[in-house]
């Protein structure tokens, strides 16, 4: 069902404000549920924009991964309006022949353990 829904909507479209309260409640709610998981990743704005800027991209999907050190984390990637992953898009050089670039494949996302905070400003949501 939800597949189905992801292809009839617009991929650029997905995604909505949800409000302090309700999104409070929805990470206490898996805080609570998964005491020990970490509380929180944490994504630049640069590498977003990055990846929006190649050809064709409009939206990003994120994979569930583990890291050289074994740490839970995300492998983030470009996604063009059919959601398949940019893997590569065509681009003109200088000399105006056509070649391809590869589509970026991202990850190195700080994340927060329990009870830490990535910064002296975020929101610490199991305070409220």
């Amino acid at each position: 069902m939800m597949q189905t829904q992801l292809i009839t909507r617009k991929i650029s479209e997905i995604g909505e404000e949800i409000g302090l309260e309700l999104g409070t409640q929805m990470v206490k709610s898996y805080q609570v549920a998964n005491p020990t998981d970490l509380t929180a990743y944490v994504l630049g704005k640069n590498i977003i924009e990055k990846i929006l800027a190649q050809p064709g991209c409009v939206g990003i999907k994120f994979y569930n991964a583990i890291n050289e050190k074994g740490e839970k984390t995300f492998v983030y990637v470009g996604i063009d309006e059919n959601a398949k992953v940019i893997l590569q898009y065509a681009v003109v050089n200088t000399a105006g022949e056509l070649g391809t670039e590869k589509g970026i494949v991202a990850d190195r996302i700080p994340n927060s353990k329990p009870g830490t905070s990535i910064g002296a400003d975020e929101l610490n949501w199991w305070e409220l």
